[in-house]
Order: structure tokens, then sequence, then C-alpha cells
């Protein structure tokens, strides 16, 4: 069968040169794009120029009308409205709605994980997925690294793929999605992935891998350099639609007010105007002034603000449900989700959490089931017209869901209450049949599901999918990761870091004068990075004893919660019956939230400091305190409390995702630090639990540095 080879050439965004293939290809369009010639049809605007949309098809063939090229998509050889790229958006989706049967309506309604197969090889589920439930938006979670494991297991992030594997998996899948009846192309979603990031957790985040590696988005924030942010989402953008990712679940606006709240690690800061400032860069950098074939779709979450929760809760889990505004500050929460919208962002995620008593109804149960908030709030108070994605989980059976509030109910009853609340599509929801037996049963309109339709179609016209869904494996091999994107994002790690404390002007480390070489011991740093600047290092981790004859420790501090058991527990509420019971997406156990000082995380189960306090305390005595640097990694606000002892270091440096060489570069003067701290640190654990948890800083009695401190040489 003849097919439309006309190619999206996404390279100019480099500068690199179209491979010869994708020139070849590009010569040919007009050789093979007229394998269907009709007349039926005509140019809806006779005296208009158009110029020709770039093209790709490998199944259906293509027709040829009043010299342009256009996809004959559903095969019926004429040129419908929907197939014609030359009318606006809005008349191409009415027509594809009308011809749509309820079951592939339904279909466009859910969205779930789809991971490749080991080598990028299509899975089980992907025909059942596309042709049986039709199917059109999927989650992608595979790690993308440059040398896959093959032993490593697949777990619930799917295999490990390079670059190339991921472009040919969701080319395969896009064939698939082209093959059904009216061809409607498939959206790959992912969440962040460019991130500098140690204990990636499958439905939260995923380490960087083969892609450029960039601090976290914390670090971003600290950089306060809103060129740098705006740089890094444009090489993300293109590293993500090489391999035909064009829909993210991000990026978080949730403001970083409840230090116990484990997903601080995925927000910007604490202050709503700079968080809105990043937002705003990212929506209109990754989505563009409008959506095209070059944009990256966003999801913005976790409308109307996840920061704070009751407790410090996270609501994946039944213990952290509640969201709590004791200092009434729902609308600072509000703001970065205004701006999103304001920026145009694709679509908004409404969270898991209660908004305990706030004025939108009904205020008992999770933000996807209240229509106060989805469409009283978001849609008609702030006038967004995009769709609304719910969070993964919160359709199941009773019992085994994350319906907060509505935990008993019906696979039926949470579908209806979560559509008619304002709900579009459905994350981690499969089965369309339900959604078809609403309509059957009158609990739901057709019009009603042609409205989430008309959205959802809306975005994948805009993205360019109709016309071309298909990427280059071997660009993506050449684009991702390459080493002009990494220095920059090296560049931006440096940037990231915050000098805290220096006394004595400790930093940057002196070289001894006497020509002995300076010997710079080190716990938590990579055993393989080589001495610089006439410093000698010395790894703790090959050589514990190198501490007695050292001049100076640098001791780089990071904070894990392993997966904690909670089935076990006696504490109320008990773990919902269904779901994991277990700290799967990360934090700490419910009755160690409130233990964030470092003295008191050295005593628990559920929270690791490495290297541990005591061996801190003992290279700290062989050193010197005041020789001591200690580099702590925020992934959350923790406490450097009086009792640890970590105050009396010579030298304090907070990390949100560098490297051990941008630290290095910043301890031996080779970089001047300049970061500012995204949100403040405490000085005591006692601290954070009088704080509001919607609340930005601490008291000024309460406060060991305030937002925005950063020293520089």
């Amino acid at each position: 069968m003849t097919k439309v080879i006309t190619r999206v050439d996404r390279r100019h965004n480099t500068g690199a040169k179209p491979s010869a293939v994708s020139s070849l290809c590009c010569a040919m369009t007009l050789l093979l794009a007229g394998c269907i010639d009709t007349n039926e049809q005509t140019d809806p605007e006779p005296a208009t120029q158009h110029i020709q949309a770039q093209l790709e098809s490998r199944l259906k063939q293509s027709m040829q009308v009043d010299g342009y090229s256009f996809k004959d998509l559903n095969s019926n050889a004429a040129l419908d409205p929907y197939e014609d790229w030359r009318l606006p958006i809005n008349d191409r989706v009415s027509d594809l709605v009308a011809r749509m049967t309820l079951s592939e309506k339904a279909g466009m309604m859910l969205i779930q994980t789809l991971n490749a197969e080991s080598q990028g090889k299509l899975p089980d589920k992907a025909e059942q997925f596309v042709k049986q439930e039709h199917m059109t938006r999927f989650i992608f979670r595979n790690p993308i690294v440059p040398n896959p494991a093959p032993s490593a297991p697949a777990g619930r992030s799917g295999a490990q793929l390079t670059p190339f594997e991921a472009a040919d998996y969701t080319n395969a899948i896009q064939e698939l999605a082209e093959s059904t009846r009216l061809g409607i192309p498939a959206l790959f979603k992912s969440n962040a992935r460019n991130h500098y990031e140690q204990d990636a957790r499958p439905g939260i985040n995923l380490s960087a891998g083969s892609f450029s590696t960039w601090p976290k988005e914390a670090g971003l924030a600290a950089t306060r350099d809103r060129d740098l942010i705006r740089e890094f989402a444009d090489i993300m953008r293109q590293e993500w639609v090489a391999i035909g990712l064009r829909g993210m679940y991000g990026y978080m606006a949730d403001l970083s007010t409840e230090p116990r709240w484990y997903r601080v690690h995925e927000t910007f800061t604490e202050d709503a105007d700079l968080a809105a400032d990043i937002i705003t860069t990212l929506v209109t950098t990754l989505q563009g002034e409008e959506l095209t074939g070059e944009s990256v779709a966003l999801t913005i979450k976790h409308f109307p603000g996840g920061g704070p929760q009751a407790g410090g809760g996270d609501p994946h889990y039944h213990f952290g449900r509640n969201q709590s505004y004791q200092a009434g500050q729902f609308d600072a929460h509000l703001k970065p989700f205004v701006a999103a919208i304001e920026a145009g962002t694709s679509s908004i995620m409404a969270y898991y959490g209660i908004p305990v008593g706030q004025d939108y109804q009904s205020n008992k149960v999770g933000m996807a089931f209240s229509k106060g908030i989805v469409t009283g709030l978001l849609r008609e108070k702030l006038g967004f017209k995009g769709y609304v994605n719910s969070d993964t989980g919160i359709i199941g059976p009773a019992g085994a869901n994350r319906a907060w509030g509505l935990e008993d109910k019906s696979i039926e009853e949470l579908l209806s209450l979560s559509i008619q609340a304002g709900t579009d599509v459905l994350s981690g929801f499969d089965d369309h049949a339900q959604i078809i037996s609403l309509v059957e049963s009158g609990l739901l309109t057709e019009e009603r599901v042609d409205l989430s339709v008309a959205r959802l179609l809306k975005e994948q016209f805009e993205l360019g999918l109709f016309e071309n869904p298909y990427v280059d494996p071997n660009y993506a091999t050449e684009l991702v990761g390459n080493p002009k994107f990494q220095a920059k994002a090296d560049l931006a790690q440096r940037k990231a870091i915050v000098l805290l404390k220096n006394d004595n002007e400790l930093l940057p480390l002196k070289v001894a004068d006497s020509g002995k070489p300076t010997r710079l011991f080190t716990l938590g740093v990579d055993t393989s990075i080589n001495s610089r600047d006439g410093i000698v290092i010395e790894s703790g981790e090959t050589n514990p004893e190198a501490s007695n004859n050292a001049d100076y420790a640098l001791i780089r501090v990071t904070v894990t919660n392993p997966v904690t058991d909670l089935s076990h527990m006696s504490m109320e509420p008990l773990p919902v019956p269904g779901l994991e019971p277990a700290t799967i997406f990360g934090g700490a156990a419910p009755d160690e939230l409130d233990f964030l000082a470092f003295s008191q995380m050295a005593n628990t189960k559920s929270w690791v400091v490495t290297p541990s306090l005591e061996q801190i305390r003992s290279t700290m005595d062989s050193v010197g305190a005041d020789k001591t640097i200690l580099a702590v990694y925020f992934r959350q606000p923790y406490v450097l409390d009086e009792a640890s002892g970590l105050g009396s270091v010579g030298a304090q440096i907070a990390l949100f995702g560098s490297d051990d060489d941008a630290l290095l570069d910043v301890v031996t003067g080779r970089f001047n630090p300049s970061g500012k701290l995204p949100f403040a640190l405490a000085n005591s654990a006692e601290a954070i639990l009088r704080q509001a948890p919607d609340a930005p800083g601490y008291a000024p009695e309460d406060t060991l540095y305030p937002f925005g401190h950063g020293l520089s040489y």
C-alpha cells in the first residue's frame, strides 16, 4: 500500500541537518501523495494559499485534493473535514466527534500505563487497549538509559529502553492506532524525567537516564534564573518530542509549605509568586504560545494545590487524605494554577486530597469528585477551557480506590460522580464498557461524553498528531542527552547550589602554601572523583582511616525513605484494603512523619540518613567541626537541629539535585555559588509542627535560614 511519507523535520530546533532518509522522504512526497484522486471536496477557501502540512502515514492511503495532500484516515476514499488540515481545529473536532461511536468516545476518556517490553517490543495489552478498549492516551513509564540491563527487573516502570527503542515503540503504537477505523492517533504522557534523581518511584517520577540531567524542581527555583529555566524547558521539549512523548503529567504547581509532605521534592518553592513565574515560563516554552507539532502538552497538577497536606501525609495513602488550610491561604496555593491557565496550559489534574472546610462544595470528598472545585472554581471562576485529567487510581472497586470520602462507592457511582463534577479523562482506568453502561442507564448523557471527547481531541489535533505522529529513532539517538544539552544542564546544577553557611571563609578551600597537598576527606561522594586544583581527595568509603590525616572533610548527606510495610500498624486510619499496604510512592510511615530533625531521623525505621549521623559526628571529631563542609540534599526541608550537632560545622551547603562534580566545583572555588533557598528552613522540628500547613516560612524565632537566603564568595 502506498504511504504518505512527508515528514515533520524536528531538527530545526538544534540546527542539525536532516538525515538522507528524511530528505529523500520529503523529495518523494509529490510522487507518492496522490494515490487517491478525488475532486468531490473543494478547498473551503479557494482563494487562500495553504502551506502543505507535513504528513506521515504507514497504513492508510493518501489523497490529493486541489494540489494538496491529505491522509485518508477512515479509508473511505473521500476527504472528510476531520482529515482536512486546512480547516479550523474546532470544525475538525466537531466532524470527528459526530463520526465516532459511543464505544470510541468512551475509550477516549481513559488513560492507562502502557509500557514497552524489553527492546521496545509491544506488550500483550497494546492490542487490547487500542482496538478493544478504543483508548488513545497512554502513560509511558519505561526508564530510558544508554545501555539497558537485560536482567534488570521491569517492575512497575517497565523494561529499560534506549532512546532508539523508545522511539521505535511509540511508533509501533501509533501504527496500531492508525489501523483503527478512524485512525485516531495515540498520545503518550510521562511524569518528570529530566532531573537528578536518586530515589525514583514509579508513578511519581523517573531518573533522567539518557536524558539531559538538570537540578530538581526546587534547584531550578534556587537558580532564580528565568532564562535558564526557559532553556531547560526548551531542551526537555526537544528530547521528549524526539522519542514520541507529547504530553506530561506535570509540572507540579503545588507550593512547598508543608515540609512533612514527601512530594516537596517535586515542587519548585513555597513562594506563590515565584512558583507562578516558573509555571508560566514552563507552559509557554514546553507548549509554546499555542500547541504545535513541536509542543509537549502539560497537565499542571495538583489542582487547587496539594501543598497543605494535613499532618504532612501524602494523599496516595488513606492517612494523608485531608488538606488543611489553618492559615486561610487557599488563594495563595491557587495562584500558580491561575498563572498556568492564563499561559494556556492544555490540561489540569485535580488532586486526591479533600479540601476540608472550604467554600467549594462538596468539601468532604476528593477534588476530582467535587463539582464546586472542578466546575465551579476551575471552569466557571477561573475560565479554564482545557480538559481535566484525574489522578491515577480514583476509580476502582469499593475499598480499593483513592476516592477519599467515597471509598465505599461502586465503580459506576465513582465514574458518574467524577465526570459530572467535570473530570474528562480517567487515569489508571481502562474499561470503556463501564462508561457506556452509564449512558445506557441514564446516569450520564452522551452529550456530556461528547464534551469531554471534544476537549481531548482538540489537543491531539493541535499537537499535529493527525498529520504525523511518527518520530525518527535514529534522530532520537543523536538528540537525547547530547553533550551540548548536558553542558547546559551541568551549569544549571552548579547554579542551583546554595551556600548556607561559611564561617571564617572556610570556602573555597585553600591550597596549602607549604607545598604539601591539601587533603580532603569525603563521605557520600562518588569514589571515582579525582583530585583537583592541588587538593587530594580521599574517600572515606574506600579508606575510612584517611580522616586522621585530612585537612578538611566534605560530607554529602542524603535522606531516603525505604518502602515501609503498613499492614502491621495498629494506628488509625489503617491502610485501605486492596490498595498498596506500603509506602511505595515514598514518604515516611504515618507515625514518623513529624521527625524531620536529623537527631530524630537517626532513630527511626522509615527514615535513613546516609552517611549515618554517627559517621558524620565521628568525622567532625576527627577532622574538626570547623573544617567540615556539610552538603545536604534537601529532598524535603529537613531540620539541622541543635541536638544533631550539625550546626557546628564550618560550612553548610544545600543541594537540590546537583551531582558530585558540581558540588566540588563550588567547594574548590571553580564556581562561585549563587543559589537562593526556594523555601525556608526551620530551626527545630517543633517549629514545623507549630506552623500551619498552608503558610510559607516560619516566625523569626523558629527560622534557621529564611526563604531566599544564599551566600557567595
